[in-house]
């Protein structure tokens, strides 16, 4: 198993072995790439006309951090069709999991053996055979995670690779000349993503960065992977404070009167954070009028500052929802091309939204004083960073689609640093219609995010579950959603779904009874004592028997230890069993929660060993 530099270069020739347009590895460009110098954490390469790609490899822990740098030291101008990330070869593996991602069920573990990818070489080693998959547009998440993990299971051994991609990426596995595999990934290419990039004489290009990990089981490298990301996440959230959302309370009409009733309900019940959510702006249709940013006055009359001081008074941090990058069809600017997204030269709309050009200098201005400004004037100390559709493969403003799409996302995150640095302390929540940007280059700017939009399904806990393999379980903001129909099962489900991330309550709760209430209390006092554990631990064992989202069936388990201590939490989904063994050989018991007993109910344990 090696690293390797993966390159095209326009005007190079493509691979043979019948893999033009559907692959660029192999091109011309590689074949010219000589090594000219190697060390344990770096690798340069270089052409003979001086086109140099330079890879670094940070250790993190358990996994590598690669930076891959293009220079283009050349006398004539080049223009990058494909530049990878990362890229190994000869991994032995006849194994690869993938996690699937779609709007309100993210993060599904798909694992296939190499003959059911039909990667297995060809008779006589000309045709090569490739698995290419990854996304295009700026949700990253979607369809895919960027990331991929490859099983022997014959030694055990594991490697995983994670992008560090903002919006298109790809990853491709490639089999030729033997059993072995090579994996590759970074950008989406000229052909898939529709990207290409040109560098004069002496300039040069770093790709994003990726992670690549090894270990002997897929805990051990999604472990290692997450635990690689380096998160800003403000010291006020150091404490994993609860946070209450209104969302699933008022659905969109959230006013000063409700939110404040909702105040001196939690009041005193140590939660941190009342997030007001949507509609708090424009008409009572709030949804057509995102990206004027006006306060709607018959819901907070004098504006945000009253109910933001009010929340305060009560013990709270208050926040607030905002979908800056986009503007829907009765913003006053949707029909002034100006500042906004194009392609091909019209403005680009996408089911009756359209998008700032996040790059242009009249946008930042204009958002600074919608968004930064208000939140600081009226002192939240949190905002809920929303988006909620795919601008497609690119967009006008570079000399490709799809770099034009890579800058427009990069001036994005320069967007998130610039609201940590002007509110210094903010707690910024990274949402995407819930989990369609659950990447790092955004995770690495957000205290939390929004795991998903799956208020009150019954896959809750099993989405919850599986993002523990791609982000921290201390940025993963879980729903618990409390209704007053709920009984103890339902809320033990809920309560306990949180316990696989940060605890998120919303819901019907002025109408909920006091022995409803005793159940929730006990659940955020338990939560509390677990935190540790859900911040500073490692996922040991996640075993789920459902394959249904929608109708999951059995049970899941999920174990996680820190320091001597463990937190497992079990989910019972229809036509289940207690499974023989919960908690590890030897364990004692420290605390519980629950009581799983029948079908859609749970129970968690806090145990030492």
């Amino acid at each position: 198993m090696e690293f390797y530099a993966e390159l095209k270069l326009s005007g190079d020739g493509y691979a043979g072995g019948f893999s033009c347009g559907a692959t660029m590895t192999s091109s011309e460009t590689v074949g010219r790439l000589k090594k000219i110098s190697e060390t344990e954490d770096k690798t340069v390469w270089q052409t003979p006309e001086g086109v140099r790609l330079t890879q670094t490899r940070e250790r993190r822990g358990g996994a590598l951090i690669l930076s891959t740098t293009l220079f283009n030291g050349s006398g004539s101008e080049i223009t990058v069709e494909m530049l990878a990330s990362v890229a190994i070869r000869n991994i032995a593996a006849d194994k690869v999991h993938r996690l699937q991602s779609f709007w309100s069920a993210e993060g599904k573990l798909r694992t296939e053996t190499v003959e059911e990818l039909h990667l297995e070489p060809s008779w006589n080693r000309c045709g090569l055979r490739f698995e290419k998959f990854g996304n295009t547009g700026s949700m990253p998440v979607r369809k895919y995670f960027p990331f991929v993990a490859l099983e022997n299971s014959e030694t055990g051994e594991f490697v995983g690779i994670q992008l560090y991609c903002a919006a298109s990426w790809q990853i491709e596995l490639l089999c030729k000349d033997d059993d072995t595999l090579a994996a590759v990934g970074g950008l989406a290419d000229a052909d898939f993503g529709q990207w290409r990039k040109t560098l004069a004489p002496g300039e040069s290009f770093e790709a994003p960065r990726a992670a690549a990990a090894f270990g002997n089981s897929l805990e051990d490298v999604c472990d290692s992977l997450v635990k690689a990301q380096r998160p800003k996440i403000s010291p006020v959230d150091s404490d994993m404070g609860i946070v209450f959302n209104e969302y699933c309370t008022t659905w969109g009409n959230p006013s000063f009167e409700n939110v404040k009733r909702i105040c001196d309900k939690i009041a005193g019940k140590g939660i941190k954070y009342l997030v007001i959510d949507s509609g708090w702006y424009g008409t009572e249709r709030w949804w057509e009028s995102v990206g004027d940013w006006e306060v709607n006055e018959s819901r907070f009359e004098g504006g945000m500052k009253p109910i933001a001081d009010y929340i305060r008074s009560k013990g709270m941090i208050p926040g607030l929802w905002f979908e800056p990058e986009a503007l829907a069809w009765g913003c006053r600017h949707f029909n002034d091309p100006s500042h906004l997204l194009k392609k091909y030269g019209v403005p680009l709309t996408v089911g009756g939204r359209r998008f700032w050009d996040m790059e242009d200098p009249w946008v930042k201005e204009y958002l600074f004083e919608k968004v930064i400004k208000r939140l600081r004037d009226c002192g939240f100390g949190y905002i809920k960073i929303d988006y909620n559709d795919t601008v497609g493969v690119g967009c006008d403003g570079a000399e490709s689609l799809g770099e034009a799409l890579r800058r427009k996302a990069e001036a994005s995150q320069e967007f998130f640093a610039r609201i940590a640095e002007e509110i210094p302390g903010i707690v910024i929540e990274n949402c995407s219609s819930g989990g369609h940007r659950l990447v790092p280059p955004f995770m690495e700017l957000a205290s939390q995010a929004s795991f998903s939009d799956a208020h009150e399904t019954k896959a809750i806990p099993i989405i919850a579950a599986n993002l523990h393999r791609v982000i921290k379980p201390e940025q993963s903001q879980i729903w618990a959603v409390l209704r007053r129909t709920d009984d103890a099962d339902r809320l033990h489900y809920s309560l306990a779904a949180a316990l696989l991330g940060r605890m998120c309550l919303s819901g019907d709760i002025y109408d909920l009874s006091e022995e409803q209430w005793a159940i929730v209390d006990e659940g955020m006092a338990f939560y509390r004592r677990a935190a540790g554990i859900i911040k500073y631990g490692k996922t040991v064992l996640l075993n789920c028997t459902a394959k249904s989202y929608n109708r999951p069936t059995g049970c899941q388990l999920v174990l996680r230890e820190h320091d001597g201590e463990g937190l497992a939490v079990l989910h019972r989904f229809e036509n289940s069993e207690l499974p023989e063994k919960i908690l590890p050989e030897g364990a004692e018991t420290v605390a519980e929660f629950g009581e799983a007993e029948r079908d859609f109910s749970a129970k968690a344990w806090i145990y030492r060993r």
